[in-house]
């Protein structure tokens, strides 16, 4: 008969050896993460713009943040540019992803934007050929985007988005909706797809709000809610300074408890005077 030799009881010194060891992989593990989400926020900061352009008659304020945890961050973008012909060009836009690489494509989605822009003002153009842009670049992301360009001749807002959230919309004497225009795919998808282009003479006086989805959906937060608190929040700050109405939006994420990043740009129209 084999006698079986009892399994032998680590001692104290190799528990505490063992301990030691899985405490420092956590630890290593723990500062990685930190360094990439660090990178990953320097990226976007030093991508997005220090300030949009103005004209007589329309201003503009942006925000961003940050998502709260983990890698969920660096897809979010805003942008705003003169073009040649005296027009304004903005947009706003959401990178499938949350990490080094998202940000380093957010980077080359808004490069690519401005570069088509500067030849083909029309945002549904803009759209199709920065979507075709980026398939040549043989990526495996896409991103959400509106893009929109205002006249100061006409006061026209022509407007394009591929697969973005709606806008809201306010004026001063009470009316306000969303700007659930036709739209095309992301960018990024599929090759030579389209993007109409919906075109409004701006009223007097009135706000824009566009927004990513992390300012509207949270875990437990559908689109809907958020977007009628965005449409809330507009039309109670419709008189207000559009850096104040983008400060006031950004905190609609608090309430979703976003776990993504999150952008908000404000365009607010005032007839300059004759």
């Amino acid at each position: 008969m084999t006698r079986r030799r009892p399994p032998r009881h680590a001692s104290a010194d190799e528990l505490l050896t063992e301990l030691g060891r899985l405490t420092q992989q956590a630890l290593e593990r723990a500062e990685l993460q930190k360094a990439r989400v660090e990178l990953a926020e320097a990226l976007q900061r030093e991508l997005l713009p220090a300030e949009l352009p103005e004209l007589p008659g329309l201003r503009a304020a942006a925000r961003y943040a940050p998502a709260r945890h983990g890698l969920n961050i660096g897809g979010d973008w805003y942008d705003g540019f003169p073009l040649p012909d005296g027009s304004l060009a903005f947009s706003i836009g959401d990178v499938q992803g949350h990490d080094v690489e998202a940000a380093a494509f957010m980077g080359q989605v808004r490069i690519g934007l401005r570069a088509v822009a500067a030849t083909a003002a029309d945002p549904g153009q803009v759209l199709s050929r920065a979507n075709d842009l980026l398939l040549s670049m043989d990526t495996r992301l896409f991103a959400t985007c509106s893009f929109l360009r205002f006249d100061p001749a006409t006061r026209e807002l022509s407007h394009a988005r591929a697969g973005h959230v709606p806008w809201v919309w306010a004026t001063p004497d009470g009316r306000w909706g969303l700007g659930e225009d036709e739209g095309g795919l992301p960018l990024g998808v599929l090759a030579e797809e389209s993007y109409p282009v919906t075109r409004r003479v701006l009223p007097a006086s009135c706000a824009f709000v566009l927004v990513t989805d992390g300012v509207i959906e949270g875990p437990a937060f559908p689109i809907t809610a958020g977007l009628d608190e965005v449409a809330r929040v507009t039309r109670a700050g419709v008189h207000a300074e559009p850096a104040e109405l983008a400060a006031a939006v950004i905190k609609v994420a608090d309430l979703t408890g976003h776990a993504d990043d999150a952008a908000v740009l404000v365009l607010r129209h005032d007839r300059p005077p004759a």
